[in-house]
């Protein structure tokens, strides 16, 4: 985020405070980004509510405490960011839509609902926005998914867009692919995540430290995340030249093939893409 263009947004609200909205939240407190009117967030718990409340710009509150907290949160904001379980959408969307402001944008990270459901349960005069971020937006490197909706004008959209490009990359979709895009950047990172956890146990199988282990895994991931991006070449033509013709790779990569992991990622994403539905159904 550059100091000669600060990203400036309205005022946005935050209901429900899990690992996704508060890595976004984190990641709209960075320098460069300025909100008129602050953040409000609501949580269930008030322990959680009270280390909201420790961030600057934040104002947080608990529905265990106070009844109409996400009322309260949601009077005067542009910005409404739902962050709740997919089961508790319907409730929640019932208990603000008198409360919201004509003109309002409601931003869904419910994995699973639809458009349609929140439309049904929010005045007209609301817009509808779709959306799929993922965690690395607490450091700034987020992959969000956005879809529009039904009501949703070209500026409507734009707005969330910015919102979620203070924390990363965007890509606006159809909201039929928003589902099969969370099973790819939205789980992604647990996926990179567990690889490193199985490579960082095989090196301690030969031998390593735990703390060898980590450097060399941790390191080489991010090396090559790094030089990818800095790279004019894809993955596949970096992994060439990484494998040198009868050397020790090549040997390796074969073992991998064998493995059939695109088909084991075919399975995993379409297992997630099943529990999205379930989720989206109550189930």
């Amino acid at each position: 985020m550059s100091a000669e263009a600060p990203v400036r947004l309205p005022a946005i609200a935050f209901l429900g405070a899990g690992s996704m909205a508060r890595a976004i939240l984190t990641g709209l407190l960075a320098p460069g980004i300025e909100i008129d009117g602050g953040i409000r967030a609501t949580n269930r718990s008030a322990e959680k509510a009270a280390e909201l409340a420790s961030l600057p710009g934040v104002v947080s509150s608990a529905t265990e405490t106070d009844a109409a907290a996400n009322r309260t949160a949601v009077a005067g904001a542009k910005l409404v960011v739902v962050a709740v379980k997919p089961a508790m959408v319907p409730a929640l969307l019932e208990e603000i839509a008198d409360a919201l402001e004509p003109g309002a944008i409601v931003v869904s990270v419910a994995a699973g609902v639809t458009v349609s459901t929140f439309e049904s349960l929010l005045p007209e005069s609301v817009a509808v926005i779709r959306s799929m971020p993922n965690t690395p937006a607490v450091v700034g490197r987020a992959v969000t998914g956005v879809a529009a909706g039904t009501r949703s004008t070209d500026a409507d959209l734009a707005l969330a867009v910015a919102l979620f490009e203070t924390v990363g990359e965007v890509l606006v979709v159809p909201e039929e692919q928003i589902d099969a895009l969370s099973t790819i950047s939205g789980s992604g990172p647990a996926y990179l995540f567990y690889l490193i956890e199985q490579l960082t146990a095989t090196a301690i199988d030969k031998g390593f430290t735990p703390e060898q282990a980590a450097v060399m895994v941790e390191g080489t991931f991010r090396g090559a995340s790094e030089l990818l991006a800095a790279s004019d070449a894809g993955p596949a033509e970096l992994r060439r030249r990484v494998t040198s013709p009868k050397g020790t790779t090549e040997r390796a990569v074969a073992v991998l093939e064998e493995a059939a992991l695109k088909q084991t990622f075919d399975r995993a994403t379409d297992a997630a893409l099943a529990r999205a539905r379930e989720l989206a159904a109550g189930a």
